[in-house]
């Protein structure tokens, strides 16, 4: 399993509408993504305009092919992009250990 994590700066004062478009661009896009297991999304309570994104891939080459070179990755980037006050910084991690 591959662990891609986003870390999304928005524009302030647009929270309540991001929370609202995040939520739908993963479950109505991210969601139905070849390779897709999960994903979850937190709030920073210091920075509430920082955003961590998790999403969880069976293989790197379903988040950096499959996905990122087809036409849902441009449905995504339209629900959520607006709101970037920046580009997200995006890196992919191995598991090493889990905990049940």
């Amino acid at each position: 399993m591959i662990l891609e994590l986003a870390d999304i700066r928005i524009h302030p004062g647009q929270n309540t509408a991001f929370d609202e478009a995040i939520a739908r661009g993963l479950r109505d896009v991210i969601s139905h993504a070849k390779g897709c297991q999960g994903y979850k999304v937190n709030k920073g309570i210091e920075s509430p305009e920082r955003y961590v994104l998790q999403i969880f891939w069976e293989t790197l080459e379903n988040h950096t092919v499959d996905f990122r070179q087809s036409e849902a990755f441009t449905q995504w980037r339209g629900i959520v992009g607006p709101f970037f006050a920046a580009p997200p910084v995006v890196e992919h991690f191995d598991l090493v250990v889990k905990s049940l």
